[in-house]
């Protein structure tokens, strides 16, 4: 069995997690230093319609009675002398959004305040610089992150869209399926319609390979279902409106 990272609650103090002795009172790193919002461009069509599909249909159909936290192209803070990653998506368990967005220690993932590090982080690949089968692999491992997901739609780095590697110890094991049991989600990869695009996009599943579905599937597929019903009413000579 995997080993991931131990899970906080999310009303531990920062010492609660880091093994030290009842005496050790935790100082807050110095932030001042740490770049939170750089105003980057956002990247190419793709990768922004992605990201979106990505995090929306977690809002939408993430069943799960744990408070969860997915962005997209936020920083996640893992040391205070390293510099941040930007994983396309994160998504970290036991957590909430911190409410008072004026400190700068709410604006990103810092993991010494939300008390542990995110269960996944995937990476979109673009183009061939990201090096995300190279040093990205290495630090978030080292940033202890579970999950680590590379998507590759252009096949920048061979004919492999889609790899996901899970932590065991100190480093990545590529798996042979798409299932992060450890946060009872999986990714397939959907050829379909998202906001008038047709493309093989990235979809979270459930462990049947049911896609996670957005707002607008899920009110779609009401909207059948009380058409079906109507219809059934109408062939039994009931009014719909009678009844609906």
């Amino acid at each position: 069995m995997s080993t991931l990272p131990t899970q906080t609650n999310i009303e531990s103090s920062p010492k609660s997690f880091t093994n030290q002795p009842e005496d050790f009172e935790f100082v807050e790193p110095d932030i001042s230093d740490v770049i939170t919002e750089d105003d980057t461009p956002v990247d190419n069509l793709i990768t922004e319609k992605q990201q979106r599909l990505l995090t929306t249909t977690l809002y939408s159909s993430f069943q799960t009675d744990l408070p969860f936290l997915a962005t997209s192209n936020v920083g996640l803070v893992y040391s205070e002398k390293i510099p941040p990653l930007v994983p396309d998506i994160l998504l970290s368990l036991r957590v909430k959004v911190p409410e008072d967005w004026s400190q700068k220690q709410n604006r990103s993932y810092f993991v010494f305040s939300f008390g542990k590090p995110p269960e996944v982080a995937i990476e979109i690949v673009s183009n061939k610089i990201g090096n995300e089968l190279g040093i990205k692999l290495q630090d978030y491992a080292f940033a202890a992150v579970g999950y680590y997901v590379v998507f590759d739609p252009l096949k920048q780095l061979g004919e492999t869209i889609l790899r996901v590697y899970e932590l065991r110890g100190n480093s990545y094991v590529e798996l042979g399926n798409f299932y992060l049991s450890q946060v009872g989600l999986g990714l397939t990869i959907w050829h379909g319609i998202f906001e008038g695009k047709e493309y093989d996009w990235l979809r979270w599943c459930d462990d049947s390979g049911n896609i996670l579905l957005t707002g607008d599937e899920r009110a779609e597929q009401e909207k059948q279902r009380a058409d079906r019903l109507a219809e059934i009413l109408r062939e039994r000579g009931i009014s719909p409106d009678e009844i609906l």
